[in-house]
């Protein structure tokens, strides 16, 4: 009885194995609806694994691999920059669709026209600016009483870099002469070149051989201005620079100093030139303020033809930025001071600035 249930339990698996699973025929109408249908299946799919993976909370920070973490940051940033290139192009369209009936164009926020309004911002109307400005220590420059004449010096032992750059002011600033120190204390020096009719002494200061501030001080009566000097290039350094400057007097471009000490400040790099310039040297010196950094540039402008200017950089180039004005000459023990940066106080918000 075992062997024969044996043998009729293989058969039947036999037939089993033998039958064929019947396949319905698909008509020709319906394949494409099917292939329509698995690739939604694959978009919902695929959507529903982003979900779920990037849930609304995620940030890349919260993955602990480097190098999935670089990866990932890499594809979001440029997920943002095709929507933001698609949303560009549509906004292209609506207005090329709308032509003159389209809105004005959005202004895009910077630190410059979000900046916090400045009490002390100068009205070219004002009187009482004007009459402060017509009887300060620069009314004699430029009222004509006066011609600049300015004297370059360094700090004690100086370096070759610093020294490179003293000579290559004194070839930007008309009237201007080197003198090494040799030791000599500022009030010594500054009585010596009031009898000697200078206007300006300028002193730069160098740390590890590189120079790091500048003090610029009126003469006779001051006001005396600190600056920390920073990025400098010498001509050497400089590429594509045009050839050595001409013994012609420059123009003068103050740019952006708006407030009542920026204008204070203008009116002391004003004073180093003399009043009129020798168009004929095409040589421009360019002192822009941005940000309360005053970047200075020494030009020459070239004519390509009667509508086309270019301009050629000749060098030095350097970035100032505002230390402390001090009134009179230079007094570091007794000096009254107008104004001294103080870092903490001042710098607060990005979007205040004092020039």
């Amino acid at each position: 009885m075992d062997s024969n249930e044996a043998t009729t339990s293989e058969s039947v698996s036999k037939k089993k194995g033998k039958t064929k699973k019947l396949k319905r025929k698909v008509k020709p109408d319906e394949a494409p609806v099917q292939e329509m249908d698995q690739a939604e299946g694959e978009e919902t799919e695929k959507k529903s694994v982003s979900e779920a993976c990037l849930p609304p909370t995620f940030s890349v920070s919260e993955i602990k691999n480097k190098q999935r973490r670089h990866s990932m940051f890499l594809k979001l940033k440029e997920e943002k920059r095709k929507q933001k290139l698609e949303l560009k192009k549509k906004k292209k369209k609506e207005r090329k669709a709308l032509g003159d009936k389209a809105p004005p164009k959005e202004v895009p926020k910077t630190i410059e026209n979000q900046r916090i309004y400045d009490e002390t911002t100068v009205n070219p109307e004002d009187e009482e600016v004007a009459f402060d400005e017509g009887t300060d220590e620069f009314s004699a420059y430029f009222n004509r009483l006066t011609n600049p004449k300015v004297l370059i010096t360094t700090s004690d032992r100086p370096r070759g870099r610093t020294v490179r750059l003293c000579e290559q002011l004194a070839t930007v600033i008309p009237h201007a002469h080197v003198y090494y120190r040799r030791g000599l204390a500022l009030k010594r020096v500054i009585p010596q070149c009031v009898s000697r009719g200078f206007t300006y002494l300028m002193v730069i200061n160098e740390d590890r051989k590189v120079p790091n501030g500048l003090v610029l001080c009126h003469l006779p009566d001051g006001p005396t201005a600190h600056f920390k000097v920073s990025n400098v290039r010498l001509r050497k350094e400089m590429k594509r620079r045009g050839k050595d400057p001409t013994e012609h007097v420059p123009e003068v471009i103050l740019n952006n100093f708006t407030t009542r000490l920026g204008h204070s400040i203008g009116r002391l790099f004003a004073a180093l030139f003399p009043h009129d310039p020798q168009f004929v040297g095409r040589q421009v010196a360019t002192f822009h303020n941005q940000r309360d950094f005053i970047f200075f540039r020494f030009h020459r402008y070239i004519f390509k033809n009667e509508k086309k200017v270019g301009i050629q950089e000749l060098g030095p180039r350097f970035t100032l930025k505002l230390r402390s004005l001090q009134k009179g000459t230079f007094d570091s023990k007794f000096g009254e001071y107008e104004w001294v940066h103080k870092r903490h106080e001042m710098d607060s918000s990005r979007r205040k600035f004092h020039l």
